[in-house]
């Protein structure tokens, strides 16, 4: 798409702006999960900031381990038996809170032309400003001025296009944005070539042998090109070709191979090359909702004001996938994605294990994204010596331990602070397993190092599970919540229930994938020895399973609800007492400081605990709370406040999960459907039992799910509140309704052989 919308089968596939972008969080975004480009737009100082997924800056904390602790681990676990509640403040207290390498851009290309009368765009005539998300391209033009922006995923390069007749500029490699820190080591270098120049900027960290470069190749059709200041001058050329690539590395700069690695093609080769391999991944899966054409064709600006708009929700839906799937490859998504325009990144710019990175990727699985997951498979399976390192050290046991934040580079555990003391967090590891369990769920093949790490999880929770309560009950301790504490004690404590269904969920999975591991008996033993689930006074699900722990209910995470999700260890199906407590806790819970994350996560439990009204409510904060800026990208707080992908990544799995559920085994149609949403179709989803699944739905009730399976499965099937499955040939109806109200269909699924399921009011 070019512009403002297509109606039709596919639904929205990009966006647009009638004005350039004045800040670079409405900056459009375009990246192949190595590279990003953040694209401005503007005729008269057109710039693109690059980003690179290894831009880290070194602060010390590339050389920190996790200090040896465990010889102090029995003393704490016998003070906190005994009901001292401030003793794990002390454990580690010694340590201090080191951030990881902060995440910073590389430079921004920068061509400034002298404009004219008309050149720089002060309304909405005559300029327009665009991103296809099926093809990752980035264009903008006023009068006969156009640019044309990719990231390359064949070549790996940034490729910009600009085309004017007599176009006169000057280009720079401008490093100087915002937050750059003073004492940086700049270089550059500059040399004149037949068809234009070569261009490179090199930055050293301070007091670091490490630095980066960046180089471009610019090819000029006509005119010429002299050396002008820090850059080059471009005077009469027909239009110019800039291709750029940044590498970090340690040493000085090879800018010969660097710039022989450019490619030699013209745009319409470097595009036809990266088309493909990005509109192929794009296209697997998409949302059509039934709107009005005429709000298609908005601006985004203008559309995110329309909260209560279907459109909106269509559109932010694929800007969700399209920003994701961009900023996944040689790593997962970090806080910003892959993209910030200032060196003053918040948090870091790190991945933030404990919430945010699993609710960034939850709909990769589901919406055919397998480029994400093995993004998050490359951090992972990067990381398993570091977070042996956390086992031995921290806690004296063997097996991993992942840490709470990282940068992608280490994996030690660093963050150690009394009030967040997230090296107490045990359940890290089994967490960023999950969704590589999904993965495997979906594409049928289980990759052999997974079941490796589930088995070092296994092996650490039968070393750390050791120390009994009094009645002789085993006890989970140290045990912590991220970043929550009970009202009457503090951080550091027992039971926490996300350490519980962790370790419940590591010990069995571990001996379900690996049955003749001499230990797979043990770790089945050491689970059903686990304590059970608490529910409180207030018929809640307790967020510690001990006595005398009370619930603080106004906090943005929801870590105690994780056997709801991504698990399905608590279902209305199967535990519906739990489910019935579990969603008494998410009644209870308060959204404290109204982080996007908060709000996408108490959605997808919503949907998972079929509460549609409660799971359009939380969506429904995001959508009002001025979260999204032009480009679309979202902020993790409201009114556009700090950069952060939570909301713009997270939100395609709370739709996916309102309409369409599955677990091993298992079909859950239409759920949690919003009241508000039109009819539509929801295309190329995938489960866990290896089946596509393409929904359509309509608004009195009818609904059609078209089954694609790729494996043979027996699955049961069930339907959301106020729909009925038909009968469906070849299907087994159960002898009982199941404990949730719905009927379930037993279905025989054979590979390359289509299923057809209606539905419709009960």
């Amino acid at each position: 798409m070019s512009g403002g919308g297509r109606a039709g089968a596919r639904g929205c596939d990009g966006t647009w702006e009638p004005r350039p972008a004045e800040r670079w969080e409405d900056a459009f975004l375009s990246g192949n999960g190595r590279h990003g480009a953040m694209v401005y737009g503007d005729p008269v100082d057109d710039r693109v900031i690059v980003n690179h997924h290894a831009l880290v800056r070194p602060n010390g904390s590339e050389h920190t381990r996790p200090p040896l602790l465990a010889d102090g681990l029995g003393s704490l676990q016998d003070a906190l038996l005994a009901g001292d509640i401030t003793a794990a403040e002390e454990f580690g207290a010694g340590d201090p809170l080191v951030w990881v390498q902060p995440f910073h851009p590389a430079f921004q290309t920068r061509i400034r032309r002298a404009p004219a009368p008309d050149a720089r765009p002060g309304g909405v005539t005559r300029y327009r400003r665009t991103v296809d998300f099926t093809t990752g391209e980035i264009g903008a033009s006023h009068e006969d001025w156009r640019s044309r922006v990719f990231v390359s995923r064949a070549d790996d390069v940034v490729v910009q296009y600009v085309t004017r007749f007599g176009l006169t500029a000057d280009l720079t490699l401008d490093h100087a944005l915002p937050g750059a820190p003073p004492n940086l080591a700049i270089s550059r270098s500059t040399v004149l070539t037949s068809d234009g120049a070569r261009l490179a900027l090199h930055v050293g960290y301070p007091d670091s042998e490490l630095g980066y470069t960046g180089v471009t190749a610019v090819r000029a059709d006509g005119g010429t090109v002299t050396v002008s200041g820090e850059g080059i001058r471009i005077a009469g050329a027909r239009s110019l070709l800039l291709l750029t690539r940044v590498r970090r590395h340690a040493g000085g700069p090879d800018l010969a191979g660097d710039w022989a690695a450019l490619p030699r093609a013209d745009f319409d080769a470097l595009l036809a090359r990266h088309q493909p391999l990005h509109r192929i991944a794009y296209e697997r899966a998409a949302l059509t909702l039934h709107t009005d054409p005429e709000e298609r064709a908005l601006p985004g600006s203008e559309l995110v004001r329309r909260t209560g708009s279907p459109t909106l929700l269509e559109r932010l839906f694929a800007a969700g996938r399209y920003h994701l799937l961009s900023a996944s490859g040689v790593l997962p998504p970090r806080l910003t994605g892959l993209w910030t325009g200032d060196w003053d990144t918040a948090w870091s710019g790190a991945f933030t294990t404990n919430a945010n990175l699993n609710l960034q990727i939850a709909s990769a699985a589901a919406t055919a994204l397998p480029e994400v997951s093995e993004a998050h498979a490359s951090l992972v399976y990067g990381q398993l010596a570091d977070w042996r390192d956390n086992a031995r050290a921290i806690f004296g046991a063997r097996g991993i331990v992942a840490p709470s934040h990282t940068d992608g580079e280490s994996g030690h555990t660093r963050h150690f602070q009394r009030a967040y003391p997230l090296h107490l967090w045990t359940a890290g590891a089994d967490w960023l397993l999950q969704p590589l369990l999904e993965h495997a769920g979906a594409c049928g093949v289980t990759d052999p190092r997974l079941a490796g790490a589930l088995i070092e999880v296994a092996d650490f929770y039968t070393d750390f599970l050791t120390r009994r309560t009094p009645d002789g009950a085993l006890a989970f301790v140290p045990s912590y919540s991220p970043e929550n504490r009970p009202a009457n004690a503090s951080w550091g404590t027992v039971n926490a229930t996300m350490d519980l269904a962790a370790a419940r969920h590591a010990l069995t999975t571990a001996a379900e994938l690996s049955p003749g591991h001499p230990d797979a008996a043990r770790w089945r033993t050491l689970a059903d020895r686990l304590p059970p689930y608490l529910v409180n006074e207030d018929g809640a699900l307790t967020e510690w399973a001990w006595p005398g722990l009370r619930e603080t209910y106004d906090h943005r995470h929801l870590s105690h609800l994780y056997p709801v999700w991504p698990l399905t260890a608590i279902n209305p199906y199967d535990t519906p007492e739990l489910a019935v407590a579990a969603h008494r806790a998410l009644e209870l819970r308060g959204s404290e400081n109204d982080s996007a994350h908060g709000h996408l996560h108490h959605a997808l439990v919503a949907a998972r605990l079929r509460d549609g009204a409660r799971a359009a409510g939380a969506l429904n904060a995001v959508l009002t709370g001025d979260f999204f800026h032009d480009s679309l990208m979202s902020s993790h707080y409201p009114s556009r406040d700090v950069y952060n992908a939570d909301a713009a990544h997270a939100l395609p799995a709370a739709v996916v999960e309102m309409l369409v559920q599955s677990a091993p085994g298992r079909l859950v149609l239409l759920p949690a459907p919003p009241a508000a949403l039109p009819a539509g179709e929801l295309r190329g989803v995938q489960t866990w039992f290896g089946a596509g699944v393409d929904l359509t739905w309509s608004g009195d009730g009818h609904a059609t799910a078209v089954l694609h399976p790729t494996r043979d499965a027996r699955i049961d099937v069930r339907t959301g509140d106020g729909f009925a499955l038909d009968g469906t040939p070849g299907a087994e109806a159960a002898p009982t309704e199941n404990s949730a109200g719905t009927p379930v269909a037993l279905l025989d699924l054979t590979a390359g052989v289509d299923r057809v399921l209606t539905l419709g009011p009960r």
